[in-house]
């Protein structure tokens, strides 16, 4: 079987690095000409999408006869997934005329713009932050208080497209920069963040990996712990039937992930993402049966493994190093490189290691910092 992903990302390295070894075969569909390809070179095919027609609206559509040349130099795969929610919708139209899209583009959709997200979780009645769509940050301001956030509705993740609005002189400098499609957030206290990635098969069956706990700075994870640190067993219930709520509603298949906020005795979603997520990486050494293999069994039809977890784990995001740190490994780690070009603020790896108790996992977080 083969499985076409749109993006040639470390996620689709990891994807495919997880399902070679059961025996699929893996395209990649390169959606943007600036794009370095080494994480996913040798790993197979490699395409570049065809061009867009820009319709008056702004829109995009696809020539049908392009659209069906790049599905058969991809190797004409049974289905095709998405290692980021910011893709062209249109070009996932297109290609649903070829095969399945798994998640789904009407799911992709919902978690790629921050507003419609906001309705998705306010149909389900799931919790989440207060907020406006579009609105003066004055008016928000009034209306939801200060501090506030705002947030661009697409290309906003990492702290990118994000402003934090304290007073009314930040309010009045937010709006003159006169932006267009955005939210502004009521300022959530929160104790902490933790993420939920969850996977569904295409016959409906759901495992859930345990919580875990998420450390970001300037709006970038720095490192995870699973399980999350002090969380009652009513919030893991909780988080779960938020995620199933959502997974069946989609009729989702494959990985989604949530981000909560912990306030007081309850959760509160911050965002959600189709797709496998950094906060996940931790289960390629912690658990029985990695994120990323069980994203690729969902897309081939095949039963998820479990998802047990076999120790604490921790993981740490290697941001703007340059070098494999090969001197950081130690007996109970596993070093994770994604062969991309180093950047400031750029995440080009991690670093899995798996502890008995919490003093050990926060002794060897500490130890990575201090030589990052």
């Amino acid at each position: 079987m083969r499985i076409a992903i749109v993006g040639c990302g470390q996620l689709s390295r990891m994807m495919a690095l997880a399902g070679l070894p059961i025996g699929l075969k893996f395209s990649f569909i390169h959606d943007d000409a600036s794009q370095n390809l080494d994480c996913v070179e040798g790993l197979g095919i490699i395409e570049r999408s065809p061009n867009p027609t820009k319709n008056a609206d702004g829109t995009n559509s696809y020539d049908a006869d392009a659209i069906a040349a790049l599905y058969v130099a991809l190797g004409e795969p049974e289905c095709i997934s998405v290692e980021k929610e910011q893709v062209d919708l249109a070009l996932m139209q297109a290609l649903a005329k070829c095969c399945p899209i798994y998640p789904s583009v009407e799911a992709i959709e919902a978690c790629q713009h921050r507003g419609k997200e906001k309705q998705l979780l306010t149909d389900l009645a799931i919790p989440t932050s207060p907020y406006l769509y579009n609105a003066s940050a004055i008016e928000a301001g009034q209306k939801l208080g200060y501090p506030a956030m705002a947030k661009s509705c697409t290309e906003g993740y990492d702290g990118k497209n994000q402003w934090v609005i304290k007073n009314d002189a930040d309010a009045q400098a937010f709006d003159k920069l006169a932006m267009t499609d955005y939210i502004i957030e009521a300022f959530v206290k929160f104790e902490k963040e933790i993420s939920l990635v969850s996977a569904r098969s295409q016959s409906g069956e759901i495992v859930h990996y345990s919580l875990a706990e998420n450390h970001h700075e300037q709006g970038m994870l720095t490192h995870s712990i699973a399980p999350a640190l002090n969380i009652p067993a009513h919030l893991q219930q909780q988080a779960q039937d938020y995620m199933e709520s959502l997974l069946n509603n989609l009729e989702y298949v494959g990985i989604l992930a949530i981000e909560f906020f912990v306030v007081g005795d309850a959760l509160m979603v911050n965002e959600l993402a189709p797709r496998v997520h950094n906060s996940g990486h931790w289960t390629q050494l912690g658990s029985i049966t990695c994120q990323f293999e069980n994203h690729v069994r969902a897309l081939a039809g095949l039963t998820l493994g479990s998802t047990e977890q076999i120790s604490m784990t921790g993981m740490f995001n290697l941001i703007g190093t340059a070098q494999p740190p090969l001197d950081a490994l130690t007996a109970n780690s596993k070093l994770y490189w994604y062969n991309k070009e180093p950047k400031v603020k750029r995440k080009l790896g991690h670093i899995n290691f798996i502890v008995e108790n919490e003093q050990q996992v926060r002794e060897q977080i500490a130890q990575l910092a201090a030589r990052d």
